[in-house]
């Protein structure tokens, strides 16, 4: 009997071994739950790496000395070295600024408008430090993030100046830009591109829970690949309440101010747009597919644009002109930012045609109803082809017009469902919230400056030229 019973359990014990073992079910979904539960291994392309240091150099091309020579060719000759100062002076206190507190209170976590002082003076960011990018799994280094979006800083601030030039004291421009930097730029970069990464939503509630601590605007949808809000719009509204607060210039509407220098104005032109597929294809963060899109989109959109400038003004005045087709491929340029890696070819073709027409009506007809001396007319290109572009993003990134739509990084698909109308509504928010926030900021900031050291040169020093009367040189010796 109990040999019959030993060799029943031995029997038993054999068919157990070779079936599939419940122990090792167990083991294996224990194992599923803690990888679940795990946070992802994010590592470092070296591929991405060196893209993103590409695209951060192009980025500092468009400032010095793409903007640079864009707006000194634009003034009189009497103000071309004012302008490349106040550009490059801007450019140096900007970044200095970025590194002390801008990144830390732009991209960390605090709440929905501002981060948090974590990472002052880049502090804990050392050469093994990973940035998010778009994938789950993949980063960047974070220095090579400090100095990418430090460089948007900067020239956003340097595009400010175009609307006031040839009036204002060089003091008075630095400090304005310390404190719309701070209470701006900074805000506004922090409620549109701040979020916790991909590797953060992993389910739905983890989801909900990430997108919570993300920037205002980020939080309610609003797609800006680029920076038409934090960039382009933000900065034409501060220009276009300086323009009014600054007043006209001396003999405007009645003295002749053509621009000095239409060759200089033209290689700027050139140089920002060979600096903006950094610009907009470095902001996929990756070297992939959607950079690739960006990069494209900012090859046709501008020629676009340029070409529907020209053929517009030539229909109109009778004449195409250099400068023209030079404002035609920034209008270009600043529309499709937004919209880079969301939208296909064909939509950015056609938010480039839209915008060289639109461009040329800002500069003209927008101009003369706003009756500011806007005097590079930041407002009438950034700020009407930005609106622009913000709104048309939300058209043209449907899946149904060639767009790439809304990714769900739950799933990891493209969000199903979407809606042109519901979109555009998110990106009029956005377009509302930054209009807003830049001018109740810029009115503030422009009225303390005022108070403080004044806004304006001396009319004598206005009429000799802001090149001698402030710096003591000259941008050519005859």
């Amino acid at each position: 009997m109990l040999k019959r019973l030993v060799m029943t359990g031995l029997l038993a014990l054999a068919a157990l071994l070779a079936a599939p073992s419940w122990a090792e079910e167990v083991v294996a979904a224990s194992a599923e739950v803690v990888q679940a539960a795990a946070p992802a291994v994010v590592t470092i392309n070296k591929g991405d790496n060196t893209w993103m240091l590409l695209s951060a150099a192009l980025v500092i091309l468009m400032s010095i000395p793409g903007l640079a020579l864009f707006y000194g060719g634009l003034v009189r000759s009497k103000n071309m070295l004012s302008m490349l100062m106040q550009v490059f002076t801007l450019f140096s206190l900007i970044c200095v600024l970025w590194i002390l507190y801008g990144y830390s209170l732009a991209f960390t976590e605090g709440n929905s408008v501002y981060g948090s002082f974590s990472k002052a003076l880049l502090k804990g960011v050392t050469p093994d430090s990973i940035a998010a990018t778009f994938s789950k799994g993949v980063g960047i280094s974070e220095f090579i993030y400090v100095v990418f979006q430090g460089a948007f800083a900067a020239i956003t601030c340097g595009l400010i100046v175009g609307a006031f030039a040839e009036r204002i004291k060089f003091a008075a421009v630095l400090l304005f830009s310390v404190i719309w930097f701070t209470f701006a730029y900074i805000p506004l970069a922090h409620m549109v591109w701040y979020w916790a990464g991909p590797d953060a939503y992993t389910t739905a509630d983890a989801a909900a829970a990430a997108t919570a601590t993300a920037g205002y605007l980020f939080q309610h949808g609003a797609l800006d690949f680029a920076g038409g809000t934090v960039v382009h719009i933000n900065a034409a509204v501060a220009g276009l309440v300086g323009a009014y607060l600054v007043g006209k210039r001396l003999g405007y509407g009645r003295d002749p101010m053509t621009p000095h220098s239409l060759t200089m104005t033209m290689i700027g032109a050139s140089l920002l747009w060979f600096g903006w597929f950094g610009f907009n294809a470095g902001s996929a963060l990756e070297a992939n597919g959607t950079a690739a899109l960006a990069f494209i989109n900012t090859w046709v959109a501008p020629a676009a644009a340029a070409l529907s400038w020209t053929l517009a003004e030539w229909v109109m005045k009778g004449r195409p002109s250099l400068l023209g087709a030079a404002s035609g491929a920034v209008s270009g340029l600043v529309v499709i930012t937004p919209a880079a890696g969301f939208v296909g070819v064909g939509g950015g073709l056609v938010m480039g045609l839209i915008s060289g027409v639109a461009g040329l009506w800002g500069v003209h007809g927008l101009k003369r109803l706003l009756g500011a001396d806007d005097s590079l007319d930041v407002f009438g290109v950034h700020g009407v082809c930005g609106i622009l572009g913000a709104l048309l993003t939300g058209v043209f990134a449907s899946p149904d017009l060639g767009g790439t739509g809304v990714w769900d990084y739950v799933t990891n698909q493209v969000a199903e469902g979407y809606s042109i109308l519901a979109q555009v509504k998110i990106q009029a928010i956005g377009v509302g919230v930054t209009i807003l926030w830049s001018g109740i900021i810029s009115v503030v900031a422009y009225k303390l400056v005022d108070l403080l050291i004044g806004l304006r040169v001396k009319e004598d020093a206005e009429r000799e030229g802001l090149d001698v009367t402030t710096h003591g040189e000259k941008a050519y010796s005859l």
